[in-house]
């Protein structure tokens, strides 16, 4: 875990978690290049609550196009966050939609590792 820390110290909770479960048979150069593929793909989850606030102002959906989720984000756009119940739905869940998308990202960056 302290590897881990070492090169991604913004991770917390269940994230941390996750990720030491699932590099818990990889050296440290592994880590290390995982990390850094990582982090360029990853989502913060301030910024997807910063997109979902934006929701408010009229911007509705950007938060699940940032999480791949481009359906849900056309949806959410032409019905003003699903009348703002989904908005506020999704304010609530922002630390769940960013994990479930890094959790993917992670799972996507492993797969390449484990094809070397």
């Amino acid at each position: 875990m302290n590897t881990l820390l070492k090169y991604l110290p913004e991770l917390e909770g269940d994230e941390l978690f996750y990720l030491n479960d699932l590099l818990k048979d990889f050296n440290e150069e592994q880590v290390r290049d995982f990390s850094f593929m990582y982090r360029s793909r990853r989502r913060d989850p301030k910024i997807i609550l910063l997109c979902t606030l934006a929701g408010f102002l009229g911007f509705a959906g950007i938060q699940r196009f940032l999480t791949d989720q481009i359906g849900m984000g056309i949806l959410y756009f032409f019905t003003a966050g699903l009348c703002f119940i989904g908005t506020i739905v999704d304010l609530v869940n922002y630390r769940n939609l960013a994990f479930n998308y890094n959790r993917q990202v992670a799972y996507e960056v492993v797969s390449v590792f484990n094809k070397k």
